[in-house]
């Protein structure tokens, strides 16, 4: 394989993934395994002494939540930014189907979670937990089936699972806000204005993006709306440089310089220490009565069955109107399998539920479980699905015949 020259590095983080995404994915499944492990030995109670150290102001699980989950959110939103200016997402006819199956991918297991508890407005809190799509994870288990998945498939899920995070951002702002204290709201907003008006004046060092953005994360954290929000204005106000031809030129562009610099401490660093401080669950005494919980069951439902029939359902939709084609080499099954992965929650989910239920630690403790169950149905039959589907459409005419 031939070197990259000077001028142009390895592609952006998100297409280099398609790559080689086991690496973070699989770090990631070992960090939750080993949650799990130590929940359930005789470490447990060394465990949630150690998330539970207070170090300076806050805790340690509130510095991985709060505060390094702040930088894992300016990565998102340093991808949503290119994928929609420079990407996947750069044109309406390429947001249109993952745009559409991730808005059916989020109602639909929303609606699915609520009929389980419209009847406890304490549980109804969690209603956004299943809405959520762990790409590191998905994409994990494709690179596992390796050629078996054709490549468009992956930019699908990817381009899917970045909307689904804009989502999850925009829900988390509006849904799951402390209440507010209006002198630091106002304070955190002046502050994205400056971040603005660097940008407005084509400043391009990022160091006064990121000593703003710092700031702009303390004022917000003290607002009441969370913290994590404060990485994703703060990505939107770092500026891009796009080259025709070249979209993933590195030199001169402070978002691409930035998203490569956060890209392996996050993928394998950041994700799994929240992995490794959010999935413990302790499982002894599960019992039947336990996973039937309302709780519980509308979360892994929600994952398993809500995100398979709202992003199969919505993109089946769409290619039968003949709005999108199925995409290029992939047969309908295959875009079942990959709608499974969807219902992969896992890193998201888990924020969510944190959000949700953190002062009721049984809910919490539900809301995981529900988690890891979905989320490893959902793998485990998303990769069954295609490891045994077809590799090849017969035909390009069925790309909108019915499924």
């Amino acid at each position: 394989m031939s070197r990259p020259t000077p001028l142009h590095r390895p592609v952006s983080p998100l297409r280099a993934f398609l790559d080689n995404e086991a690496s973070g994915g699989l770090v990631l499944m070992g960090a939750a395994a080993l949650a799990l492990l130590v929940a359930n030995s005789p470490l447990a109670d060394l465990y949630e002494h150690a998330l539970h150290a207070k170090l300076g102001p806050l805790s340690v699980e509130h510095w991985i939540n709060d505060g390094l989950m702040a930088l894992f959110f300016l990565l998102v939103g340093l991808e949503i930014k290119r994928e929609m200016l420079d990407g996947q997402l750069s044109t309406w006819p390429r947001r249109v189907l993952p745009g559409i199956a991730a808005a059916g991918g989020m109602l639909v297991p929303a609606l699915i979670f609520a009929a389980f508890n419209a009847g406890s407005a304490a549980t109804l809190r969690g209603w956004a937990i299943p809405t959520a799509t762990d790409i590191a994870f998905a994409l994990g288990v494709l690179s596992l089936l390796g050629p078996r998945v054709p490549a468009s498939l992956k930019v699908f899920l990817a381009a899917l699972a970045i909307i689904d995070d804009l989502g999850a951002v925009v829900i988390i702002a509006l849904f799951y806000t402390a209440e507010i204290s209006v002198p630091d709201l106002g304070a955190a907003a002046v502050l994205f204005g400056l971040l603005v008006g660097l940008n407005r004046l084509g400043v391009r060092r990022l160091w006064p993006y990121l000593l703003l953005g710092a700031v702009l994360w303390f004022f917000t954290l003290r607002s009441g709306v969370h913290a994590t929000v404060a990485g994703v204005l703060t990505a939107l106000a770092v500026p891009i440089r796009t080259t025709p031809g070249a979209p993933d030129r590195v030199e001169g562009s402070p978002l691409h310089e930035l998203e490569h610099a956060l890209h392996l401490p996050v993928a394998f660093l950041i994700v799994p220490l929240f992995g490794l401080a959010n999935a413990g669950v302790y499982l002894g005494g599960l019992t039947a009565d336990k996973l039937a919980e309302p709780l519980t069951l509308g979360i892994a439902l929600g994952l398993l069955l809500g995100k398979l029939g709202g992003v199969f359902g919505s993109a089946a939709l769409l290619i039968r109107l003949g709005l999108a084609d199925l995409p290029a080499g992939a047969s309908w099954l295959q875009l079942l399998g990959v709608s499974l992965l969807c219902g992969i929650g896992f890193t998201m989910s888990l924020f969510v539920a944190t959000l949700s239920f953190e002062e009721v630690p049984r809910l919490l403790g539900e809301a995981k479980l529900g988690i890891l169950l979905g989320s490893l149905a959902a793998g485990l039959l998303g990769a069954l699905v295609l490891r045994f589907a077809p590799r090849e459409r017969q035909a390009a005419s069925r790309s909108r015949s019915s499924p």
